[in-house]
């Protein structure tokens, strides 16, 4: 029988790749975004739907169909709003419990953040306990302590999965990878940090491989991952590259300052990952850099 998927956030970045993936495995798609996908994010045969899932009464429709898997990537990039973050993240995500917990599902995917260690010791472990200071963070480790209780008195079937850095095609340039590649393709001058800094990087596909991996296992539920390439990398080595291959770098360094408490170097331990969900990142960063600014260079 065909799999069914519902993606909480199915037109973002992730979310198209997810949902793109999940085509190619031949499995029903239904995306609930609070917007609808921007043109080169539209896939064919993915059923969109719009709804805002920190009002209850809306998800409780969507809910009504039977799915068998549920990825939450739902909220949003700019947190200025501190309560529109809150609730995306927060509210969100325990809603979503709320609709589905009686429903049967052999999955669900949380997908919480970095951000959730706050300025806790690099490389970071799932058990050490955050400490963030932004309301992003913030509202990421309630979610993700809602939903592990969640795990432990209703044995709702949630895994939760910490990304860091996701890069790739189709990216909005919003992100300091694809931010970069746009103004070197434009001849444009790269406000930009120190670059001292170091940060783990992770090409999509890899990243979407963990959600998958996570779907399928038997053994993930209930637990945290960190889902990184377990390497910081200086953001200096990665406009190099970006240099050498584009032929052009206009850099304004000193410009963008670190934000209050965060830290020089911050990167994941993965062994975990590794050794539960038989995960790992198989996209190097030069291979992955070269995909993307194969794509920035073709749709420009």
């Amino acid at each position: 029988m065909q799999k069914k998927i519902l993606i909480i956030g199915g037109t973002g970045f992730i979310g198209y790749h997810l949902a793109a993936r999940c085509k190619k495995l031949n499995w029903e798609v239904v995306s609930v975004s609070t917007k609808e996908p921007v043109k080169n994010r539209r896939l064919k045969k993915v059923r969109y739907k719009i709804c805002d899932i920190s009002i209850k009464k809306n998800l409780a429709k969507i809910a009504k169909k039977k799915y068998d898997y549920v990825v939450n990537l739902g909220g949003y990039v700019d947190h200025i709003n501190k309560i529109r973050t809150y609730k995306a993240h927060y509210l969100g995500a325990q809603n979503l419990f709320k609709v589905f917990k009686n429903k049967e599902l052999k999955s669900f995917i949380q997908i919480g953040s970095s951000a959730e260690y706050g300025t806790a010791k690099t490389p970071h472990k799932e058990n050490v306990t955050g400490n963030p200071g932004g309301v992003y963070g913030k509202s990421k480790l309630l979610a993700s302590k809602f939903m592990v209780n969640c795990y432990k008195k209703y044995n709702f079937p949630v895994t939760i999965l910490r990304f860091y850095q996701l890069y790739g095609p189709k990216q909005n340039t919003n992100r300091f990878i694809p931010i970069l590649i746009d103004a070197c393709l434009c001849r444009k001058k790269f406000v930009t940090s120190s670059g001292n800094q170091s940060r783990d990087f992770l090409y999509i596909d890899d990243g979407i491989d963990a959600i998958i991996k996570s779907i399928k296992s038997k053994n993930s539920k209930g637990k945290i991952f960190n889902i990184g390439s377990g390497r910081p990398t200086k953001l200096k080595k990665i406009m190099k590259i970006v240099e050498k291959k584009l032929k052009y770098f206009y850099p304004v360094y000193g410009k963008i300052k670190l934000r209050k408490g965060e830290g020089k170097i911050i990167y994941p331990n993965v062994s975990l990952a590794k050794k539960i969900l038989k995960w790992n990142s198989n996209t190097t960063l030069k291979v992955g850099l070269n995909k993307t600014m194969n794509y920035y260079k073709n749709r420009n």
